[in-house]
């Protein structure tokens, strides 16, 4: 494989709120593809740290039905629609990935290592943001769609009773995969001057 090849994943990669439940692969390889990331994404002090829970269907379903009532909670019911109609639009995907940094290990790191405990903390959650992009591309690469939400911490609690999560868990992020209704549009990219540099080339 080329160079040019990863290149194309990433460019390939964004994201796409109009899915549905019709995935290319069956379930079982999305869930290879979510394992693979799982495996062999890099880590600070190779940690590891990273714990991630794939749904599908009605599990997916129930999380954003989760995701919606915590919100009726405290979202106006005369302001709600636009919530709604969002959280519509999730759970008509196929399936979620929830991704999570386990503070225990990031505890045990601090321990251990005390000269850079404060660095832990933030170096989980650039191992968890590489999970996600791995996930992401390599599902993009798969002809499926997915979009990256964040209705943590509010959805936590009920995360953790409903799927037996560990109280050591941290829930970072929630992405929503399916098969793609409609593709993202043209995406404008601000100039590379100002964002990247070189020197020595």
């Amino acid at each position: 494989m080329a160079y040019q090849d990863v290149q194309k994943g990433a460019e390939k990669r964004r994201t796409i709120y109009a899915l549905n439940k019709n995935l290319p692969l069956p379930a079982a390889e999305v869930a290879k593809i979510i394992e693979h990331a799982v495996l062999h994404t890099p880590s600070s002090f190779n940690s590891q740290s990273t714990r991630v829970v794939a749904l599908f269907g009605a599990e997916h379903e129930k999380l954003w039905q989760i995701t919606e009532d915590a919100l009726r909670a405290i979202v106006p019911a005369d302001k709600f629609e636009p919530t709604a109609q969002k959280l519509a639009m999730f759970k008509a995907a196929a399936g979620s990935v929830l991704f999570f940094e386990d503070q225990e290990v990031v505890q045990n790191l601090q321990a251990n290592f005390p000269a850079y405990a404060d660095n832990f903390p933030v170096w989980a959650e650039h191992t968890d943001a590489m999970h996600q992009y791995a996930v992401w591309t390599t599902l993009a690469e798969a002809g499926i769609g997915a979009n990256l939400q964040h209705y943590n911490p509010l959805i936590d609690h009920a995360v953790a009773e409903a799927w037996d999560i560990p109280a050591s868990w941290k829930l970072r992020a929630e992405m929503v995969f399916g098969g793609i209704a409609t593709p993202a549009g043209e995406k404008a990219f601000a100039p590379l001057e100002g964002r990247f540099k070189v020197h020595g080339a």
